[in-house]
């Protein structure tokens, strides 16, 4: 993968982090700082690997479709793939709109449907399912992750305030 798309990935994770964790920490006034910015790193880096992991989840799913294996090379970002998604990612924050966020990130995911069709065989709506499958998939883990973060760090700050 080229420097530039792992930057842009990275980029795009941070941004997604930030548009998360800062309303909850402007919700939670009391929070240090370094506490919102390791978040904020952290996070970053946890949707920049999902971001990262979008074409070859797709990929393996499509693998899974297929009798044989695909003819073609491994789906990978490539900086044309990656702009759509670091737009949704930029439009993260709550108050620039939701339904703006996840018709980009449609868009990104649409843009990985034609290179999975042509790279795996199968036709534009196989790879399209493929493809929203992944993104579903990636999308429910992360969330799932993130209400496991959130209620392990209300615990903890139940217990240190007792």
């Amino acid at each position: 993968m080229p420097l530039i798309v792992v930057a842009l990935l990275l980029l795009a994770g941070v941004s997604e982090a930030v548009g998360r964790i800062l309303p909850l920490a402007v919700r939670r006034p009391g929070m240090s700082r370094t506490l919102v910015a390791s978040f904020m790193l952290a996070g970053g880096l946890v949707e920049g690997a999902v971001f990262a992991l979008w074409p070859l989840t797709a990929w393996t799913l499509a693998e899974l479709v297929l009798s044989s294996p695909p003819p073609g090379e491994e789906l990978v970002w490539t900086p044309g793939l990656v702009a759509p998604l670091m737009l949704a990612a930029v439009l993260a924050f709550p108050l620039l709109g939701p339904f703006l966020h996840l018709l980009l990130f449609v868009g990104a995911g649409a843009g990985l449907v034609s290179p999975l069709a042509a790279a795996t065989g199968l036709g534009w709506w196989g790879a399209a399912g493929c493809v929203a499958v992944a993104g579903a998939g990636l999308g429910v883990a992360v969330e799932a992750v993130r209400r496991l973060v959130v209620r392990i760090s209300a615990a903890e700050a139940r217990v240190s305030v007792a």
